[in-house]
């Protein structure tokens, strides 16, 4: 039996009126959302992560219909890993493509340059792993995606050094190693307070250029100052330099690390494998049972094939899962408020928690964590560059804060170095 003609043409004008909603919608502008993010230089190898996990939050926002009805569209050029192209950028993002919103690039010294331009077009702005850049200036739409909590400088080295002082015996003397850059000197200062608070002496003290590519001397000074500490911040690419240096120095104090960015990255835990083993340095998320965060894993299996796909670093556990965070912060934000005004969308952030893939957040005058959520971490047993010793904790350890506490220091550094 043939179905009524009736049926038909309310089928028909139902899906009519649906095409031409749906029509609607798309022709809608989009809502852009402008940055800068490292695609070449020494900082691309993560650059190129956190720009995937933007993407990732962008197609997934897309799919449930974007965001007050519009689709949402990124708008981002190459900063090259150098400052100096950070303040035009943003300048034409703002000026000229008139983004909505705008985000930062990746790292302290790529998201500084930024905010002199931010603050003057008084904008909404988030820094990705910018450690303490609005300490001095209290700029009052700036909000942090790092895990440092309210006074970030020293709490970037707090946990570092409680670890450290609870050896016996107790350590007496430090050394301080980093670049003569804008992350190597907020790093320092926070570090500084925490050597006072413990009561040790510093024997060693000096930043080095950032244009260093030879680390061998410098390793030879801090050794040559017998210290029992040695703290080194550094970037990625002074990280992997270090590193060797201290295997070809055959230098082993009694505890070494600090918070050398980048060993959470699996191109810098592929490349330096063995080389890692005994270090104890701050990271941010791990594998692990107790950081077990509702979302996290849903992320890693969408992020992990398309890294794979793309060359990138094919675990994504240091900077992804905080980019996608970070979007999830303004997308519930924009959706809450029903706007796009950075004046309303920066008093709602620092009024409301928020539920991400890396917890809950909230925000305090400063834009930073009201809490503090780092960790450090000590690496052990590993044997060759395979990446899949990787892919769970068994060859790291949580040694601090308490809560996600999985593991107990092996010490000195020799013992965990398996010299």
């Amino acid at each position: 039996m043939k179905p009524p003609r009736r049926l038909f043409l309310v089928l028909a004008a139902f899906g009519l009126l649906w095409v031409a909603a749906s029509a609607r919608a798309d022709d809608k502008p989009p809502i852009t959302i402008g940055f800068s993010i490292e695609q070449t230089g020494g900082l691309a190898a993560v650059g190129k992560t956190g720009l995937l996990a933007f993407q990732i939050w962008a197609e997934d926002i897309n799919k449930k219909g974007g965001l007050l009805g519009r689709p949402v569209k990124l708008v981002y050029y190459d900063d090259q890993s150098n400052p100096a192209n950070v303040p035009g950028i943003y300048t034409k993002l703002l000026d000229i493509d008139k983004v909505d919103l705008i985000v930062s690039s990746y790292a302290t010294n790529l998201v500084a340059p930024a905010m002199p331009i931010v603050m003057q077009k008084n904008r909404l702005f988030f820094g990705l792993f910018a450690l303490g850049i609005n300490v001095e200036f209290h700029y009052p739409k700036y909000f942090s995606m790092l895990v440092f909590g309210p006074d970030p400088k020293p709490e970037f080295s707090k946990g570092w050094f409680e670890v450290a002082m609870a050896q016996a015996p107790k350590p007496k003397t430090i050394a301080l190693v980093t670049a003569d850059a804008e992350f190597g000197r907020n790093a320092l200062d926070g570090a500084r307070e925490n050597v006072k608070k413990a009561g040790l002496k510093t024997v060693y003290d000096r930043a080095y250029p950032p244009t260093t590519v030879d680390y061998t001397p410098i390793i030879r000074a801090v050794q040559a100052a017998n210290p029992d500490l040695v703290y080194v911040a550094s970037y990625p690419p002074d990280t992997v330099g270090i590193l060797h240096a201290v295997k070809e120095s055959n230098y082993a104090p009694s505890f070494f690390g600090g918070t050398m960015v980048g060993t959470a990255a699996a191109t810098l835990r592929t490349q330096l494998g063995p080389l890692l083993n005994g270090v104890v340095v701050g990271e941010n998320w791990e594998p692990a049972k107790t950081m077990d965060f509702p979302g996290i894993w849903d992320f890693l299996k969408e992020y992990q094939p398309k890294a794979q796909a793309e060359g990138v670093d094919p675990l994504g556990y240091f900077l992804p899962p905080f980019a996608y965070a970070e979007m999830q912060v303004l997308s519930d934000a924009i959706t809450q408020t029903g706007g796009l005004n950075d004046d309303t969308l920066a008093g709602y952030i620092h009024s409301h928690p928020f539920k991400t893939i890396v917890g809950e957040i909230s925000f305090g005058a400063d834009g930073e964590w009201t809490k503090p959520q780092n960790l450090f971490v000590q690496y052990h047993g590993i044997t060759g560059n395979d990446i899949e010793q990787f892919r769970d904790d068994s060859h790291i350890a949580i040694l601090y804060p308490p809560q996600f506490k999985t593991g107990e220091l092996i010490s000195p550094y020799s013992k965990a170095r398996g010299d």
